[in-house]
């Protein structure tokens, strides 16, 4: 598949031709609740099946799907599986895949912003869009269309405003003029999001901490690719029941993070893995959600 990172136009991080091999663990590396992921590529879909009919006063589709929840949830990883299987499910089609790197657009400069947010959507964009259908990743979109009416006077106020009216107005032309494209956006903040965008989301999914179902897989997920190399390692997986109840609280990614935290916590484990204890792991879950706590209050 084709792959480019190089040369590619203002504020895109990403740019690549899907399917993509690589993007095919990130549909189900996360552990959601069951119907998640259905119900994402049904919503998605519906934008390329309806909006290539109907006019958009007729099908107010928009071709955006919010994925909301707090850091470390599977949101960015989720969305880069989702493009994967809608590009699979549009065979025949030459898709691309663009991911946004919002703070590159982002500039002190006066009037810079907008500008930069208006070629994103007004040019960029549009331009990758006469080749086939594109799947945008807008990661932390709350970095380009803030709440105006939440915008601080000391944060140069009136460039921010004007770069969320930028986006609003590219994405509003994205949407009658070019019904190959869908953005899939994710935030942490939904609260900071300008209620416009939201109102403009045709489907917005929450992401919430794992179950302690999902804490157990993320756990065992861990322990077995772990014990593929240091075998010692699977004798721990006795306890999953127990670290998982430990974990509560924590994202998934974190859990995953604080195994390893756990391997690091003495010279000989860090040296052999084999070394590893429930009561290691107990202790490095423990250790993250008393910082966590300090941090809230």
């Amino acid at each position: 598949m084709t792959k480019s990172t190089l040369n590619n136009p203002e504020g895109i991080a990403n740019r690549r031709r899907l399917p993509d091999d690589d993007f095919t663990l990130a549909w189900s590396s996360i552990k959601l609740p069951p119907g998640t992921r259905e119900r994402l590529l049904a919503q998605s879909l519906l934008s390329f099946t309806i909006r290539q009919k109907l006019p958009f006063e007729d099908a107010p589709l928009h071709g955006l799907i919010l994925l909301t929840g707090p850091p470390g949830t599977g949101k960015t990883t989720v969305g880069r599986g989702l493009a994967n299987q809608i590009a699979k499910q549009l065979s025949g089609m030459k898709s691309t895949y663009v991911e946004v790197d919002p703070h590159a657009l982002m500039s002190s400069a006066h009037g810079r912003s907008q500008q930069a947010v208006a070629k994103l959507f007004e040019q960029t964009i549009p331009e990758l869009a006469i080749d086939g259908p594109v799947l945008v990743l807008l990661d932390e979109i709350e970095t380009l269309v803030v709440s105006r009416h939440k915008l601080s006077l000391e944060a140069n106020p009136i460039d921010v405003h004007r770069a969320t009216d930028a986006a609003l107005a590219g994405l509003d032309r994205l949407t009658r003029e070019h019904n190959n494209v869908l953005l899939i956006a994710t935030t942490n903040f939904i609260k900071v999001l300008d209620e416009a965008l939201l109102s403009r989301a045709d489907h917005i999914e929450e992401f919430e901490l794992p179950i302690e179902a999902a804490r157990r897989e993320i756990i065992q997920d861990t322990l077995r690719a772990l014990g593929k190399v240091w075998s010692g390692v699977r004798t721990i997986e006795k306890d999953i029941d127990r670290l998982a109840k430990a974990a509560e609280g924590l994202d998934g990614r974190r859990i995953r993070k604080q195994v390893f935290v756990a391997i690091g916590s003495d010279l000989e484990t860090a040296k052999d893995p084999n070394k590893l204890t429930r009561a290691k792991i107990e202790s490095a879950f423990k250790q993250v959600r008393k910082s966590l706590k300090e941090m809230e209050q």
